[in-house]
């Protein structure tokens, strides 16, 4: 049996640090509707002054949800007797909603989405029909995750982690990381060694999401959510993080620059040559990188302390997660027909939106067999607080 990790106090900074990650993300996907970039549904009139506030925030968001979801497995799993007892409690957390989302939830947006594409047929139709062929109709087939991707992903990474647990254990997974509280190392190596297999990857395999297919997102997430994983029983990297946040920050500012150059220079359809576009993703990563640790120090030094709304702001975000998506899409596709400009229509989406998740979690707070299906620990885990320390990494 696998030693696990020796239990610890809850770090408040990293629940703040998830909870604002993921209203970010609510707020970033509300824009997309505007912005010039493809996305699911637009609104008739997009905006380029958007293109410049999201090459910003579109680097780093991402990449910060894995490292916060690593450390708090590290966190899960220091209160988990044993690592089967870890593995089941995890897929059981992970995979029931996902398996709603995609009886339930997900159906109503891939009718919004072959709509737009040309199908005549109503939502029943659909529902009950081409949405569960595994052949492509109007450019959809079954299964198709949505932004449940992260979930699939989250679920997979935590099953590589447990076998690497169960291979090795957790202190040598520790050790590997060592390295980086030498120096500055904390810095530099991990954007040189992300990037490099970026760069590797990029012009071998497609760019895509995909469990089976997105090597190129899984060089770069699978590293950051094992990070964060050690990051929650390595007070030394803490250390490091503390000496080098600044550095950090210098390079995730000249990396914004680039990112920002290409974006505005190759904007629409045209595409930059591989020289240009290698220095884009790596710049990509150096400010990822650079912004995640500027993050970390401040969720240490300024955030790492509780308040009466951070343990249901906490409890909140998985089930605001699995349900935003589908609601902002689907009113998304709606509104321009209700006479909305688009100021109206960005405060109407993003208040209607929030709206809506937090309904899904008042609801799955008071109704027993919905709390599972929507990311909630079950109703027996009868105070705020344990049910929050149970889904603290659930995405």
């Amino acid at each position: 049996m696998p030693e696990l990790a020796a239990p610890a106090t809850r770090h408040y900074g990293l629940d703040w640090l998830r909870i604002g990650a993921f209203a970010l993300l609510i707020v970033y996907h509300v824009a997309m509707v505007f912005a010039p970039w493809p996305w699911v549904v637009k609104w008739p009139e997009t905006f380029p002054a958007l293109i410049v506030p999201m090459a910003l925030l579109t680097p780093w968001r991402i990449p910060l949800l894995f490292v916060v979801s690593g450390f708090a497995t590290r966190k899960l799993l220091s209160r988990t007797p044993d690592l089967a007892g870890f593995v089941h409690a995890r897929s059981m957390r992970l995979l029931v909603p996902l398996a709603f989302a995609v009886l339930v939830l997900l159906p109503p947006e891939l009718w919004v989405r072959v709509r737009l594409a040309g199908d005549p047929e109503g939502l029943a139709t659909y529902w009950l029909g081409d949405y569960w062929s595994p052949f492509v109709h109007y450019g959809r087939a079954f299964p198709n995750w949505e932004h449940m991707w992260f979930v699939v992903y989250l679920w997979a990474y935590t099953m590589v982690l447990a076998a690497m647990i169960a291979r090795v254990g957790i202190a040598r997974i520790d050790r590997w990381f060592a390295p980086l509280t030498i120096g500055r190392r904390l810095v530099w190596l991990p954007i040189a060694a992300l990037a490099g297999m970026k760069i590797a990857l990029m012009f071998v395999v497609p760019e895509t999401q995909g469990l089976f297919s997105d090597w190129t997102g899984h060089s770069a997430y699978l590293p950051l959510f094992v990070f964060g994983f050690v990051l929650g029983g390595t007070p030394a990297l803490w250390q490091a993080i503390a000496h080098g946040w600044r550095a950090a920050l210098a390079i995730a500012l000249a990396c914004a620059v680039v990112v920002t150059w290409v974006e505005l220079a190759y904007q629409g359809s045209t595409l930059p040559g591989h020289a240009v576009m290698a220095l884009d993703r790596a710049a990509r990563l150096g400010m990822a990188w650079g912004v995640i640790l500027a993050l970390l120090r401040l969720a240490d030094m300024r955030l790492n302390r509780d308040h009466p709304w951070r343990a249901r702001l906490a409890e909140a975000v998985f089930p605001a997660y699995i349900v935003h998506h589908p609601v902002l899409v689907v009113l998304a596709w709606l509104a321009p027909g209700w006479g909305l400009g688009p100021v109206a229509g960005f405060v109407f989406l993003l208040g209607a939106t929030a709206l809506a998740c937090w309904g899904a979690y008042a609801a799955g707070r008071r109704i027993a067999w919905l709390a599972p299906l929507i990311g909630l620990a079950p109703r027996r885990a009868a105070s705020p607080r344990a049910m929050v320390s149970g889904a603290g990494g659930s995405c």
